[in-house]
């Protein structure tokens, strides 16, 4: 059945490939973000591929705009079946924990954080009116392993993990699916990009784990959709609560 469904941060990278394999099998999607260029972009790509796709602007990781923005699709959509929150990415790559300042810390915490799970709190009553839904979390697997320089991002995603398994519980009874899907470093995406323009800590880093992919390379942004497309899909009806590593093999285990 098609679905309607809203990705926040969906004008780039992973939000963006979610949403181009969510279009193309004849779902309608909302994509949010805090660029009006690069969302006029998105919308028009979206288009091609399922007519009644749109782009709102909006900040998930500011509560007022993100939740105005929430409510803008919903309305534009006519009802909200599907919510994946892949919003408000922060700048700043790794970092050892000593050489970051308390305002990096803080900035840290809350974009990774509260951009991710403000627009889970916005979305509840328009599932709620809709009879269920599903909502897809995109975290980080620094969460399950830790990883010198990762401290920040690892701590904020178990924040995100410990929700998913929270929201599962609380939000079974109005029929509402939590899960998350929880990347490595990937491919074809913006925070690649960046992560490789110059030298550094992070980059650094990262080339050595690129290397250690059993498969000789990093997942691209367009497999992360497929998990994500599957796991707020009506085949994974019985599967809530679940935190999904999509990571190339590059380590295993976790909570």
């Amino acid at each position: 059945m098609s679905k309607k469904v809203l990705i926040t941060g969906g004008s780039a990278g992973v939000g963006l490939a979610v949403a181009k394999l969510m279009a193309s099998q004849g779902h309608t999607v909302a994509v949010t973000g805090r660029s009006a260029d690069t969302g006029a972009r998105a919308e028009s790509e979206l288009k091609a591929l399922s007519p009644g796709c749109i782009f709102v602007q909006g900040d998930a990781g500011d509560a007022a705009q993100g939740a105005a923005a929430v409510a803008e699709a919903a309305r534009r959509l006519g009802r909200l079946d599907v919510l994946v929150s892949s919003g408000a990415q922060n700048p700043l790559g790794p970092m050892p924990f000593a050489q970051m300042t308390a305002e990096q810390i803080e900035s840290g915490f809350r974009t990774r954080v509260m951009g991710r799970i403000l627009p889970v709190h916005a979305a509840i009553p328009f599932f709620q009116q809709a009879g269920g839904g599903s909502v897809v979390l995109i975290t980080t697997d620094a969460a399950r392993h830790p990883t010198p320089g990762e401290s920040v991002i690892g701590a904020s995603g178990a924040a995100v993990i410990l929700l998913t398994k929270a929201l599962a519980r609380e939000l079974s009874r109005d029929r509402i699916r939590v899960n998350a899907v929880a990347l490595t470093i990937t491919s074809n995406t913006v925070g690649w990009d960046r992560m490789f323009a110059n030298e550094n800590f992070g980059s650094k880093l990262f080339a050595k784990a690129v290397a250690r992919f059993p498969s000789g390379r990093a997942p691209t942004a367009e497999e992360v959709a497929e998990a994500v497309a599957f796991l707020a899909g009506d085949g994974a009806s019985q599967i809530t609560g679940q935190t999904l590593s999509v990571n190339g093999g590059l380590s295993f285990g976790g909570w």
